[in-house]
């Protein structure tokens, strides 16, 4: 099973402790095997809608900074609970913020 999990901005910046943390985290997930992928994103980003026929693209998608997705994880696990446990962890090193996860369907 593959999960998409995302991180919304808006939250304190990371210190270097942090860093170290996080780094220690993705190295056993990836010998793991568990991480697929991972990065951060630019809160502005573009959006691009469709409607009758009708392109529109336009700057910063998004109202607020808290509310841009800024880095997401793309795991492959056995469970959704394994998936939830990971993402425990992940909060529990970053501290406070909001994020989702969200199974990915489709070839493997």
């Amino acid at each position: 099973m593959r999960f998409l999990m995302t991180m919304k901005g808006g939250g304190p910046a990371p210190d270097e402790a942090l860093y170290a943390e996080m780094g220690k985290f993705v190295e056993e997930m990836t010998k793991a095997g568990v991480l697929l992928a991972t990065g951060g994103l630019d809160p502005a980003g573009t959006r691009i809608t469709a409607s009758g026929g009708d392109i529109t693209i336009t700057d910063g998608p998004f109202a607020e900074a808290r509310e841009a997705i800024v880095s997401f994880a793309l795991l492959e696990v056995r469970s959704k609970e394994e998936a939830i446990e990971l993402s425990r962890r992940f909060w529990k090193i970053i501290g406070d913020g909001v994020g989702d996860m969200q199974q990915v369907f489709g070839p493997e």
